[in-house]
C-alpha cells in the first residue's frame, strides 16, 4: 500500500511545480542569475557513502539540468561558481579530479544540441595562469566553438576570486594612467566595470547560493552591488526545478530601489 501515497505525493508535487512555473513565467524575469553551487562534498557524505568525487559528478550533472531550466525560462545570462581561487588549497587528488572533470565538461557541453540550437555562448571566467594547460586548451576549444553564439551566455567561474578580479582591473587601469592614456579624474565605476571579466554582460539581478551557507565567498563582489540575494538549505546536487522557481518568485516579490 506504500506505493499509493507515493503516487499521490508525486502528483501533488507535479501539480505544484506546474502552477509555480506558470506563476513565475507571468512575472518579471531576471536577465542574469549568478549561482554559488555549494554542497557537493556534504551531499556525498550524507547520501553517497562519503565518495567526494561522486558528489562532484552529481553536481556536474545538475548543471545540465540547470541549463535546461534557464533556457526554458529565457534567462539570458547564467554565471555559475564552479571552482574558486581558494579551492586550490584542497587535497591534491580532489583538485586534480575537479580539473579533469572541468576539461571533460567544457569539451562535452559545447557539443550539446541545446547549446547549438539555442546559440549559447560558453565562457570561463577566472585566472587562467592558475589552471593546467589541458584545462586552458579546453577553454579555448569551448570559446572557439561558441564564439558566434549570442542568444544566451553561460559563464563558468574557474580559478576565480572576486577580489583578485578587481585588483587585476585596477592594475590595467593603472597601466593606462602610467602610459598617459587615462587621467586619474577620468576613472569611473563604468570604466572599472569594463575591465572586469564580465564587461560584456549586465550585472546579476539575482545571486543564489545552495547548501545553507549565508555568505558570498568572493563571488562577483563588484557586480553584485545591487543584486538580490537568495539562500537555500538544499545541497547543490539536490537542487530542484522548484528550488530555482522559488528563488525567482522571491526575486519577483522584492522591490528593487537601487538605493533610491
Amino acid at each position: 500500500m506504500a506505493a499509493v501515497p507515493n503516487i499521490i505525493s508525486k502528483q501533488v508535487y507535479s501539480t505544484y511545480e506546474k502552477n509555480l512555473d506558470k506563476e513565475v513565467k507571468e512575472g518579471p524575469m531576471p536577465k542574469h542569475i549568478g549561482i554559488i553551487m555549494d554542497g557537493n562534498r556534504r551531499y556525498a557524505r550524507e547520501f553517497l557513502g562519503d565518495d567526494i568525487n561522486a558528489g562532484h559528478k552529481a553536481g556536474e550533472k545538475k548543471i545540465h539540468e540547470l541549463l535546461d531550466w534557464c533556457l526554458d525560462l529565457d534567462i539570458k545570462y547564467v554565471t555559475v561558481y564552479a571552482f574558486s581561487s581558494e579551492n586550490f588549497s584542497r587535497d591534491e587528488d580532489e583538485v586534480n579530479f575537479l580539473m579533469e572533470m572541468a576539461e571533460g565538461s567544457l569539451r562535452e557541453i559545447v557539443e550539446d544540441p541545446r547549446i547549438i540550437t539555442n546559440r549559447v555562448r560558453v565562457r570561463v571566467l577566472g585566472d587562467r595562469s592558475k589552471l593546467p594547460d589541458y584545462v586552458c586548451e579546453a577553454i579555448d576549444y569551448a570559446d572557439e566553438k561558441t564564439k558566434d553564439y549570442d542568444d544566451f551566455m553561460f559563464s563558468i567561474c574557474l580559478a576565480y576570486g572576486g577580489r583578485q578580479e578587481i585588483v587585476n582591473a585596477v592594475k590595467e587601469i593603472a597601466r593606462k594612467v602610467q602610459d598617459g592614456d587615462v587621467l586619474p579624474d577620468e576613472i569611473t565605476e563604468d570604466m572599472l566595470s569594463k575591465h572586469l571579466y564580465t564587461s560584456d554582460m549586465p550585472d546579476p539581478d539575482l545571486i543564489l547560493r545552495t547548501s545553507g551557507e549565508v555568505r558570498i565567498s568572493n563571488f562577483l563582489l563588484w557586480q553584485l552591488a545591487y543584486s538580490e540575494l537568495y539562500f537555500t538549505d538544499v545541497y547543490w546536487p539536490g537542487f530542484r526545478h522548484i528550488d530555482l522557481l522559488r528563488a525567482i518568485r522571491t526575486y519577483q516579490q522584492r522591490v528593487r530601489r537601487y538605493g533610491r
